[in-house]
């Protein structure tokens, strides 16, 4: 991070790291995607819709829009997460490119989808206009984001040991909360204020699942932008307090060898007006 870096070029500097695409693919992924299909079942996706996946990291929703037969293309800011979509899933369409000024015509698709890239983007209602511009009238928009941190226990135990050991504050550029969308009413009004109409939200459960409640630290701290340039920031007494508090918050969802610990989402939709 630099002295005067904004909060776009710090999101985008963090996920052009190969190492942190890579960390992000190899555990939290296997979060994000279980809440794919519900997604697309919200944005009423059906074969043969042009539908655009903002924010498309490796290709998780491009990829299951390409199943159910739809025409999907995948855009991501990130150079790198877009060769790795491109390497795994060549068939289809990915581009390099903003989600708050969009390289695509009006009326252009009769789906748009984002995958807990909202919050990651320094004006999320712009990027919820140029959804809008973008789609054909009678065309739906659905996204994705972190259900509440009381609900959501893998990221909220995390953010609370920050707090209770350590400091939030640490001098990143200011962006929009993880939570920002959480509730049915910031959400409503966002989608509202985009110009959607029948605006629709509904919780999905997700869940992590790891052999060592450390693992779910270490995710975080290696395969995220914001949490992990937040844990880099703490000293190391500080650090090891906050891995201690989160082993201990984890503990308590044991099942079997394993843990088992919340992570649901939130998916929230809406429909652009014939007129």
């Amino acid at each position: 991070m630099t002295p005067d870096q904004s909060f776009s070029d710090f999101e985008l500097a963090g996920w052009e790291d190969e190492s942190t695409a890579a960390a992000y693919d190899r555990h939290l992924s296997l979060v994000t995607t279980q809440s794919i299909e519900a997604l697309l079942d919200d944005a009423h996706l059906s074969s043969g819709h042009k539908v655009l996946d903002i924010a498309t990291g490796a290709g998780y929703v491009a990829a299951s829009a390409a199943r159910r037969g739809a025409q999907p293309v995948g855009l991501d800011f990130s150079a790198i997460q877009v060769r790795l979509a491109r390497e795994r899933h060549p068939s289809i369409r990915f581009e390099q490119g903003d989600a708050e000024a969009l390289p695509f015509e009006a009326d252009t698709f009769e789906t748009v989808v984002n995958a807990f890239g909202l919050c990651h983007l320094p004006n999320p209602d712009l990027a919820l206009r140029e959804a809008f511009r973008v789609l054909k009238p009678g065309g739906r928009v659905a996204f994705s984001v972190w259900d509440m941190p009381e609900r959501a226990i893998g990221l909220g135990a995390v953010y609370a040991a920050i707090g209770a050991h350590g400091s939030i504050d640490v001098g990143l550029p200011a962006g929009p909360s993880f939570f920002l969308f959480s509730s049915a009413e910031q959400s409503i009004k966002a989608l509202r204020g985009a110009g959607f109409d029948a605006p629709t939200f509904r919780q999905v459960p997700q869940v992590w699942r790891g052999s060592d409640p450390d693992e779910l630290f270490v995710m975080y701290a290696t395969g995220t932008v914001r949490a992990a340039a937040t844990l880099r920031a703490q000293s190391p007494q500080a650090r090891e307090a906050i891995r201690e508090a989160v082993r201990q918050t984890i503990s308590a969802y044991r099942n079997g060898d394993g843990y088992e610990v919340p992570l649901p989402a939130v998916v929230a939709a809406g429909i652009k007006p014939w007129c």
